[in-house]
């Protein structure tokens, strides 16, 4: 897991002008918590933080002056645009502990209803994970080329890597291919139950049955 370095320094306690300054100088207020400690106030260079979040990173390293340490990105909070952060929670961990996370979900391949005048639809974006600070996964990849016609992807059939708990529903549904715009229940209806009849004609190819409903 690549760490990316973000440059900062201590602050005092500003308030809202003082904060507002230090965002005219680039930097961003931030606070360090976590293991029992009292908070720190640290100010982040917005280039930097901006690059780490672009990457997605979780887990970033901090230097203050000659001195480096891991953090979690715990909370970001963004301007009125949602564009911009301008205030970071960072979070003292152990690369060994056990962490929840969210992990972008990104949908690979085209599905096979699209090709039928559907439409893909990502309804879950992120995951809700838990797993050691050192393994927490850049992504989640899923395969959505075999979705059809109203046929949906939920959280149950999502494959993780090892050692990664996911804390969402396990019936929540990660994306679904609607049907043309137009298309009735009824029509849906008739098009399952040919779909079940098909099995009984032995040897036919996906594209004759492709073909043959086309023609209907």
């Amino acid at each position: 897991m690549d760490i990316a370095t973000i440059q900062g320094e201590t602050r005092k306690p500003l308030g809202h002008h003082g904060n507002k300054r230090l965002r005219e100088q680039g930097l961003i207020p931030a606070v360090i918590y976590g293991h029992g400690q009292a908070n720190e106030l640290v100010a982040l260079s917005l280039h930097d933080t901006q690059i780490a979040l672009q990457h997605m990173q979780h887990v970033v390293k901090l230097r203050l002056g000659d001195h480096e340490q891991q953090y979690l990105i715990k909370a970001i909070q963004y301007d009125h645009l949602q564009q911009t952060p301008i205030h970071v929670d960072l979070m003292r961990v152990d690369v060994t502990e056990r962490v929840q996370v969210k992990v972008a979900i990104e949908l690979r391949g085209r599905p096979k209803g699209t090709a039928e005048g559907g439409t893909l639809v990502s309804v879950l974006t992120e995951l809700d994970v838990e797993c050691e600070l050192r393994n927490i996964p850049e992504g989640i990849r899923v395969k959505v080329d075999h979705l059809g016609l109203n046929e949906m992807l939920k959280v149950r059939e999502l494959e993780v890597p090892p050692g990664v708990k996911v804390l969402n529903n396990p019936d929540d549904i990660v994306a679904v291919v609607h049907p043309p715009r137009g298309t009735t229940a009824e029509e849906l209806g008739e098009a399952a139950a040919e779909g079940a009849a098909e099995p009984e004609v032995i040897g036919k190819g996906l594209k004759e049955e492709a073909e043959g409903e086309a023609g209907e």
